[in-house]
């Protein structure tokens, strides 16, 4: 009986030590493994389609800030991997993208490209709870914690662009009288309520309100209607281009004096600059600098290292969204918090007087869902540029 005891605990013995090598080796490393996992942004981007012109240069903002940031080093020894699928600017294309990204890759961060994929997946990024996610779309109705709690907006929203606008007309003009010109779609008629109210609050008159369908239409009704309101200020929304170029051209033909704005997917130098001669003057909130502005501004020297060629709007804000997502990673990360969405949203939401590098010319804070922030820029068009007409404006 002692002999076959011996044998016995003698066997237990020599398995305890493989056994407890893997019981350890099913801890360490893998807890290890955890630490240096890559920080994943997924992004359903438009390479193709009618949003082309914008997803080609959100791509590339995008992937240049996470190459800047991995010859850095990472965000806490942790490399930044970006997995881009071409959505071809589709909600159901989108959709099926971000299952896909996500089904195959441990996803933190997230980039959609559009308002009706924002809203769509909303229900899911609430149910993950594990990814942040912002976008090409400045909805008004995106920037409400309570609704979209993992979701933020790279720059102002559609009303606080309205707003920065506002502000600035009231400053330049007491008293004038305004035109909101704007896209019959969701897009198009967001701000416009909140703005009307917001006008009548600086003191502003609402000359005349007028809704066109997207894109090329014949506007020379809709132009005699802004002649008979003769407004000092004329605001265009919810269009890219057409058919902005018709209504300032028939209108100067007409003699209107009127002062032409635009907001951001407008005010893109190559798009402001289609309009030919009577683009000279046009103006528009922009919530970043141009690729090309002579103030000091060193993550735009970055760029103009990395690319020498002008880059695009959309690529300052695909550049822009990467570096917030991040910098909520890397706050989490330094807080010793694991990458909820609810935990990276703080992270984004404890940024206070943060240096953007000179891509915003001033410190930003954030504390919703959006960065109110912006400038006016005006069209030179002798020097084929857009140049400050104002400092930057923060709104309250």
């Amino acid at each position: 009986m002692s002999h076959r005891y011996t044998r016995l605990t003698g066997l237990l013995a020599r398995l305890a030590v493989p056994l407890s090598l893997c019981l350890g080796l099913s801890f360490t490393p893998i807890s290890q493994a955890q630490e240096k996992e890559d920080i994943v942004i997924g992004g359903s981007i438009p390479m193709s389609g009618v949003f082309a012109f914008a997803g080609v240069g959100i791509h590339a903002g995008i992937g240049d800030y996470v190459k800047m940031i991995n010859e850095q080093g990472g965000i806490a020894g942790r490399k930044l991997r970006y997995v881009p699928e071409d959505t071809g600017y589709k909600v159901d294309v989108s959709v099926a993208a971000f299952k896909k990204i996500t089904s195959q890759n441990k996803v933190n961060l997230y980039y959609g490209d559009s308002t009706g994929f924002s809203k769509t997946i909303n229900p899911e990024l609430d149910r993950v709870g594990t990814i942040l996610m912002t976008g090409a779309s400045f909805a008004s109705e995106i920037n409400d914690p309570k609704k979209f709690p993992a979701q933020f907006l790279v720059g102002p929203d559609y009303t606080e662009m309205f707003g920065i606008l506002l502000k600035y007309i009231a400053q330049e003009s007491p008293g004038a009288t305004v035109a909101f010109v704007y896209s019959d779609t969701e897009f198009g008629r967001d701000p416009i309520e909140a703005s009307r109210q917001r006008a009548t609050e600086l003191g502003l008159k609402v000359g005349v309100e007028i809704m066109t369908p997207p894109g090329s239409v014949d506007v020379s009704t809709e132009v005699l209607k802004l002649r008979r309101a003769r407004p000092d200020y004329t605001i265009f929304h919810g269009y890219v281009l057409a058919p902005i170029p018709e209504f300032v051209a028939q209108g100067r033909q007409m003699g209107l004096k009127s002062r032409y704005m635009g907001t951001f997917w407008t005010m893109d130098n190559s798009t402001v600059m289609q309009m030919g001669e009577n683009a000279d003057g046009f103006m528009g909130v922009m919530p970043f600098r141009y690729y090309y502005d002579e103030e000091e501004a060193p993550m735009l020297d970055k760029i103009r290292a990395m690319r020498h060629e002008y880059q695009s709007t959309a690529y300052m804000q695909g550049f822009m969204a990467a570096m917030l997502m991040t910098e909520a990673v890397k706050r989490t990360l330094e807080a010793g918090k694991e990458l909820t969405s609810e935990n990276m949203k703080a992270g984004l939401n404890s940024i206070q007087n943060f240096d953007t590098g000179g891509i915003i010319g001033v410190p930003i804070s954030i504390k919703g869902n959006s960065v109110p922030v912006g400038r006016i820029y005006r069209a030179d068009y002798a020097a084929k540029k857009m140049v400050p007409a104002s400092d930057w404006i923060v709104l309250e």
